[in-house]
């Protein structure tokens, strides 16, 4: 959607910039609620990740951003069944809106791999 990258790797520090639930087998939100595009952003974050020869386990911090705190239970949900036992740091903030049309949240990351 703009100029940037969605993944930087610096020696051993990734970044993925904001994500939204997006499917990349359609290009189109993986749903309509706030569930179904969470579990997308993680899924993707995996994907992303593994491309650079790191995991959902190189995750040191999250940020959350949300259009609607209503939001926050069914977002935890998806995010806690995609993340298993491994629960990096997190923060989660309401904003007023996102660019993507359709996005309902999206998440962005730091991780740290050596690989």
């Amino acid at each position: 959607m703009g100029p940037y990258s969605h993944l930087t790797k610096v020696g051993p520090f990734i970044t993925i910039s904001g994500t939204p639930g997006v499917d990349p087998e359609t290009s189109e939100m993986a749903g309509v609620d706030v569930y179904s595009q969470a579990k997308q952003i993680v899924r993707n974050f995996s994907s992303m990740l593994g491309g650079v020869g790191a995991s959902l386990k190189d995750i040191i911090h999250v940020h959350i951003f949300l259009i609607r705190v209503e939001d926050f239970q069914e977002m935890n949900r998806a995010y806690a069944e995609e993340f298993g036992s491994y629960l990096p740091a997190r923060t989660v903030i309401c904003v007023a809106d996102l660019p993507k049309k359709g996005a309902l949240m999206t998440m962005n990351l730091t991780a740290f791999s050596e690989t």
